[in-house]
């Protein structure tokens, strides 16, 4: 079963608040908490672009 793991970049236009990477990135990055975070994907869903906007309003 080879290719089940493919490591590759990122889709950095959504959030996976399943994969601890990426909850550590998207957390620094937009320099708030993982709660933070999962509270603003629970509420407008895991585009990057929306969870910016919420959490900037």
């Amino acid at each position: 079963m080879q290719g089940l793991k493919i490591k590759g970049q990122q889709d950095r236009s959504k959030i996976n608040m399943h994969e601890p990477v990426e909850v550590q990135y998207w957390t620094k990055h937009l320099k708030v908490s993982k709660e933070e975070l999962q509270k603003a994907v629970d509420k407008v869903g895991n585009s990057a672009a929306a969870v910016r906007k919420e959490l900037a309003a």
